[in-house]
């Protein structure tokens, strides 16, 4: 197993004991002795001492090490020079390859250290391309990290509601998918919404400041159980019920598996679900809204 861009002995602290390297199966009965951990990183971080390989590269290089490996798994020549830049010499990166094409099951869990630094989505795009190709000597699978509580899950019902996971628009009245484009950070950042509805998250607390101030300035409305970043500079914070503990609700974690959640708690406030779907019902009411001539609108 590879740990790309992660930390997850701090920021996913059962994850080594509860899913991958400890746990034993029925393939690897011996838990941690049948396993290999790789770890690749800017910095030697906790999670380092888990690892059986450690690979430090340089701020940046995701993109080119992955497409190093793409190469020296296919068989062919890479330049030398060009793989030292990654921080990395030649010989690390075979020895890396050699690992994943012996293992009989392969995955790489990759984090926010390679999906938001330089390359973005394309460094995801080329790590997904990296599990594909290796099915081809072995089974290799590759999955994110993720962040905040049901991240899958909101990937999840865009998936199976428009076929795309994020980074969709919906103004033509049908699904476009273009992450860096339409994605939700690079749209506050470039200016290009003038209105946002926030449920269940913090953007003022993770964006890059363009992005936070972006929305200080245009209306924004919270829905949330408690005062967050994003609350604190929304014109709008409507108080919902917290889910899984006076609402219900189906979460999903970071393998996709759906889990029921009952309320233990009652609530004086609504849901998220109730608060949408009046806010949905009070749009119907109003009048259409047409493009006039000179911009203006037409009722």
């Amino acid at each position: 197993m590879i740990y790309w861009g992660g930390n997850p002995a701090e920021c996913h602290p059962r994850h080594f004991t509860k899913y991958t390297i400890m746990q034993k199966g029925k393939y690897t009965q011996n838990g941690r002795k049948d396993r290999t951990m790789v770890l690749v990183d800017i910095r030697e971080t906790p999670s380092a001492k888990a690892a059986n390989l450690f690979l430090q590269i340089r701020p940046g290089k995701d993109f080119e090490l992955i497409t190093a490996l793409r190469a020296l798994i296919k068989g062919q020549r890479v330049n030398e020079d060009a793989v030292n830049e990654t921080g990395l010499p030649l010989s690390k990166l075979e020895e890396l390859v050699a690992k994943m094409k012996a293992a009989r099951f392969g995955v790489i869990f990759f984090g926010m250290g390679l999906s938001m630094t330089r390359g973005k989505h394309m460094n995801s795009a080329a790590v997904l391309m990296l599990a594909a190709e290796m099915n081809a000597f072995t089974k290799f699978v590759a999955m994110p990290m993720r962040g905040h509580g049901n991240v899958t899950g909101a990937d999840v019902v865009m998936r199976y509601t428009t076929g795309y996971p994020f980074g969709v628009n919906l103004c033509r009245g049908y699904p476009r998918f273009n992450p860096g484009e339409f994605s939700t950070v690079d749209l506050l950042v470039r200016g290009d919404v003038d209105a946002c509805l926030v449920l269940g998250a913090d953007p003022g607390a993770t964006m890059p400041q363009p992005g936070i101030d972006h929305l200080a300035k245009i209306p924004t409305i919270v829905l949330d159980p408690k005062v967050t970043h994003t609350s604190r500079l929304a014109r709008v914070h409507i108080t919902t019920a917290a889910t899984g503990v006076s609402a219900p609700g189906t979460v999903y974690r970071m393998d996709e598996i759906p889990l029921p959640l009952r309320p233990a708690l009652k609530s004086p406030y609504p849901t998220d679900e109730e608060v949408v779907r009046r806010i949905r019902e009070a749009v119907k009411r109003r009048p259409a809204w047409l493009p006039g001539r000179n911009g203006k609108a037409v009722m």
